[in-house]
């Protein structure tokens, strides 16, 4: 069973199977999803069992150790060819997060580079996912002290989505930047944004603050504006499915308009990811593919219908923050300044030494 400090871990491998915190029963009930197939990981991934760009990208590695394990061809070309059309099917749960892919890579690129037979190689892919889940935690706690550092004295601070230990591995990214201020004494307050459609606000951020003992407050999204107008804001700080080489920002649908409102009350508008999160590989954000979601999701609520039978539903799951409204980008490496296009190089120079290059 998953455990961290406030009593759960967002996933964990249990020697021969991966088991998933069920977000879809918080915060009524805490339930675990035992994934035994690649296939269980990738519908867990595409129902928001798990959820959080880091989250479902090491849920992912863990799902092709898994498609390895179920292999039983012998032959390496033949091994791996099946190993990466599941690689394909897991990168299709959900488009937008980049992690997504890039741990699937990783867990490819060591598949290919590994001279041993299947058997072999299986263990090799466990150690590879299993250590992506620890360096995940690891650049997370860094997140942690690079961002709070920024935050003065009694701040108080909006975010939106869940970006915490729910949405990782453990710790988080952006929270995990609020769980440090607390963690230090700073006597912040936060603001949590519901998250409409799917409420990942008011359902995994809230129950987090709680578990945690943070001051806070749920607001509904459309109060974000007024209450910065009040001066009820001193920051936002949120996190990131996927950055653009030249800073612009996938993240939850709603992130961009608290942006503009952050940008018009000057207020600093930090994003918070590790650098996993950022594609080089794009120039700027409108190459970044925009996951729609079912209508469901936003014709019910708590499983009740509270639109009228027959309304069509637009439903995106992310949007666009171009990255002149970006104050700051915190990752593992430090806090990242515009030009982005700039620092966020610079910053994955940094990583790669650190990591020899890896």
């Amino acid at each position: 069973m998953p455990t961290h400090r406030t009593g759960i871990r967002t996933l964990a491998w249990e020697g021969d199977h991966l088991v998933l915190v069920d977000q879809t029963r918080l915060p009524h009930e805490t339930a675990f999803v035992n994934c035994r197939t690649w296939r269980e990981v990738g519908d867990a991934i595409r129902a928001m069992k798990v959820r959080g760009a880091p989250a479902i990208g090491a849920a992912a590695a863990f799902g092709l150790v898994l498609a390895a394990g179920e292999i039983g061809a012998a032959e390496r070309q033949a091994f791996l060819a099946r190993l990466e059309a599941a690689a394909a099917e897991l990168r299709g749960a959900r488009p937008t997060a980049v992690n997504l892919g890039w741990a699937l890579d990783r867990l490819l690129r060591r598949a290919r580079e590994h001279a041993g037979d299947p058997s072999a190689l299986r263990t090799a892919l466990l150690a590879e996912a299993e250590a992506i889940a620890a360096e995940d935690v690891e650049a997370n706690r860094a997140i942690g002290r690079h961002g709070a550092q920024m935050i003065g004295p009694g701040e108080r601070i909006l975010t939106y989505c869940n970006t915490g230990a729910l949405a990782t591995v453990d710790y988080g990214t952006a929270f995990g930047i609020l769980r440090t201020a607390h963690e230090e004494g700073k006597g912040i307050q936060v603001l949590a944004c519901e998250t409409r459609p799917f409420l990942q606000g008011a359902r995994l951020t809230s129950w987090e603050l709680l578990q945690h003992g943070i001051p806070a407050a749920l607001i509904t999204d459309n109060a974000a504006g007024y209450l910065m107008s009040r001066g009820m804001v001193d920051r936002v700080i949120v996190g990131a499915d996927r950055i653009a080489a030249n800073g612009d920002v996938a993240n939850k649908i709603g992130t961009y308009t608290l942006a503009i409102l952050a940008r018009h009350h000057e207020i600093p508008f930090v994003v918070a990811a590790p650098l996993s999160s950022v594609d080089f590989a794009l120039p700027d954000g409108s190459g970044i593919p925009i996951e729609e979601r079912a209508a469901v999701e936003v014709t019910h609520v708590g499983g009740r219908r509270v639109a009228p039978g027959g309304m069509p539903v637009l439903n995106p799951a992310f949007d666009i923050t171009p990255a002149h409204l970006v104050t700051a980008i915190v990752t593992e490496t430090g806090v990242a300044a515009p030009p982005f296009l700039q620092s966020l190089e610079a910053q994955r120079a940094v990583h790669a030494a650190r990591r020899g290059g890896r």
